[in-house]
């Protein structure tokens, strides 16, 4: 059975514009959020929505 988790991605945030492509360290925050999700190994897949 495949266990999906959807990561939502607005990128026209009204507080905080863009927040999700600002860099957090080395990365963007929606990357690190997508490599955290991926590695619980709760998820056969990881999907961004934006």
């Amino acid at each position: 059975m495949k266990t999906i988790a959807m990561i939502p991605a607005r990128y026209a945030a009204t507080r905080f514009p863009a927040k999700l492509m600002q860099q957090l360290g080395n990365k963007p925050v929606i990357r690190h959020t997508y490599d955290n999700t991926l590695a619980t190994g709760l998820f056969t897949e990881v999907i961004v929505v934006t």
